[in-house]
């Protein structure tokens, strides 16, 4: 079977101790991403099998057209925005299901506000430079986090705001609500109240068609002049240009962004922005994970090419 692993950008893959699972097969891996329709087909042409890393490719109704041969994606992630899975059924391809872990975007999340709130990135760059002590940051024990989303990374981030001794606000749909009030923790009295109380807002939402642009100017500017906005979930639960916006307008004063509405970048408006501590979306993208998300992957994959069962995400 001939196999083809889009986007690894760190060309990591082939390193991994997984990758032994695919002895014996014809693998391919790609270590840039190709957006442009024409440029995906012929990279993907002969390919049987499709091994996503996350959502960084699209596969669209239009890119099916023109893969004949593909027979099954198996998936890196429980994510599927990025699939159009109507198509797939269509051509007769399977979407294998994949296996994602809350801890690595969490501890990214942790240590963006982390830096963030201590000016990190700035005085790493003051001291290169020969300057010594130039800013002042600010501590988080005793500032209130607030959690927009009380999930699996938003439970981690409670857990850690606890043991750092940071009040936790949290809000979301009821769901949420009700699992944080469980766990014991304050939920704000509204949506509101959760902007304009907390010192650290942290997105955790999936991005769906419910979520998308959540997040609006009006509930940035609620935001205190000297708090942080944390997104590393997804860009588009922000309005376009809505945080770029808020922070020339001081509210919030800062922000640490993962996440961007096209990926790769080269240049974007936060990159340049001295109150912006910005990374290259690396929330998930660290040894353990890739060992979990390729080794999922890859068993699912030998299982479908050996005729065993295996879950679909519709399954």
């Amino acid at each position: 079977m001939k196999i083809v692993i889009p986007d690894d950008y760190q060309d990591a893959v082939r390193h991994l101790s997984c990758f032994d699972t695919l002895a014996g097969h014809e693998v391919v891996i790609l270590n840039d991403t190709a957006s442009d329709l024409n440029a995906q087909a012929e990279r993907f042409a002969d390919a049987e099998a499709l091994v996503l890393i996350r959502e960084r490719t699209r596969i669209t109704a239009e890119l099916l057209e023109l893969l004949p041969q593909l027979r099954v994606i198996s998936q890196t992630g429980r994510g599927t925005s990025h699939i159009d899975l109507d198509a797939c059924r269509q051509h007769g391809v399977e979407v294998l299901a994949g296996k994602g872990s809350p801890h690595a975007p969490a501890e990214l999340t942790w240590a963006l506000m982390m830096a963030a709130m201590r000016n990190l990135p700035q005085e790493v760059e003051n001291l290169k430079a020969g300057r010594w002590q130039c800013t002042l940051g600010q501590g988080v024990r005793g500032r209130t986090l607030g959690i927009f989303g009380y999930g699996k990374i938003g439970t981690l981030m409670a857990r850690y705001a606890q043991a750092f001794e940071m009040p936790v606000l949290v809000w979301g749909r009821e769901g949420s609500r009700t699992r944080a009030r469980d766990a014991g923790l304050e939920v704000a009295a509204s949506r509101e109240d959760l902007f304009e109380r907390a010192d650290v807002v942290s997105l955790h939402l999936r991005l769906n068609d419910e979520t998308r642009g959540i997040i609006g100017r009006e509930d940035l500017a609620r935001m205190k002049s000297s708090a942080l906005l944390v997104n590393t979930s997804r860009a588009e639960l922000i309005v376009e240009g809505a945080l770029e916006e808020a922070l020339r307008l001081g509210r919030p004063g800062k922000a640490a962004v993962d996440v961007f509405e096209q990926e790769p970048l080269t240049t974007h408006p936060l990159l340049h922005d001295p109150r912006v501590v910005a990374t290259p979306h690396l929330g998930y993208v660290e040894k353990d994970s890739y060992e979990l998300y390729f080794s999922t992957a890859f068993s699912n994959l030998m299982a479908f090419a050996n005729g065993e069962p295996v879950t679909t995400v519709e399954s």
